[in-house]
């Protein structure tokens, strides 16, 4: 049948350009973040997070004595299930007759990209409004200041990498006329190098006033693995090299619709609660 085969074909093409399209996203996002833990993980696995304290003991040793104990204190955070997303969306054939088929499939699986993007992000921004350290000012420049300080020193290490996040305004008001270059990823503007920050992210979910900051190293993915495996036996999903997710493109004869069918389970979240700062800046008086 002619018809099926082309059907069959187009739809497993659609269904690779939508994974590689998420994949890259995903890609350039762990990339812009400088996230190098990247854990595969069964789904129904419980992702944990977590505060710590260190107290050195300043006791001089002499020799041949017992070298007292230094304490390390690692106290539970929020812990999150990493669990199944799964989507399904149709299009009508009235849509198909007006658009074309792979037209119409592609603009509503970008619009669904776009919408499985948004819940990963504002997962990990009410995931850093939860953090431990806090810092103020009267302006974004000096709050800014301040949480680099503070992110530099609940690491104390030398290779820290800060990223921070801000409302659009904020930085609006900042920057004034200055002419300076955004660039978007992940439906989030940003810029590069910014106050001392290898990058800072700008998004209206996040309050006015309101700065969150933390170390590279400190953010985390983890995801469920969906190439191979037991559910590559059961389903034919499409995945690209990431594994991130899976897709498939299906006809409902019985609704007369062509639906895209994809799941995933991906966490981005900060390990160290203490390690994410929370900077406010002061209202001005009037």
């Amino acid at each position: 049948m002619p018809e099926l085969n082309l059907t069959r074909s187009l739809g497993t093409a659609l269904s690779i350009d939508f994974v590689e399209q998420f994949g890259q996203r995903f890609k350039s996002l762990f990339e812009l973040l400088g996230i190098e833990r990247k854990i595969p993980m069964a789904s129904g696995s419980i992702i944990k997070t977590y505060t710590s304290t260190v107290t050195l003991d300043g006791t001089e040793v002499l020799p041949g004595a017992v070298i007292p104990l230094s304490e390390v204190k690692l106290e539970d955070g929020p812990s999150y299930e990493l669990k199944w997303d799964k989507k399904r969306k149709a299009v009508p054939m009235e849509d198909i007759q007006t658009y074309g088929f792979e037209t119409a499939i592609t603009r509503t699986d970008n619009k669904l990209i776009n919408e499985i993007q948004k819940g990963v992000r504002t997962k990990l921004l009410n995931q850093l409004a939860t953090g431990t350290g806090a810092v103020s000012g009267e302006n974004l420049q000096k709050v800014m200041a301040q949480a680099w300080a503070a992110v530099n020193t609940a690491f104390d290490e030398d290779d820290v990498q800060v990223i921070s996040f801000i409302n659009p305004f904020d930085a609006a008001n900042y920057l004034g006329d200055a002419a300076i270059s955004t660039q978007t990823a992940f439906g989030m503007n940003y810029l590069q190098d910014f106050l001392n920050n290898r990058v800072v992210f700008m998004h209206g979910d996040i309050p006015q006033g309101t700065v969150y900051s933390t170390a590279d190293q400190n953010l985390v993915a983890a995801f469920a693995v969906m190439s191979g495996g037991e559910l590559g036996k059961a389903f034919d999903f499409t995945t690209d090299e990431t594994g991130l997710i899976g897709v498939t493109h299906d006809v409902n004869k019985q609704r007369l619709t062509a639906e895209t069918i994809t799941a995933y389970g991906i966490e981005l979240f900060a390990e160290r609660l203490d390690g994410v700062v929370v900077g406010t800046i002061a209202t001005p008086a009037p």
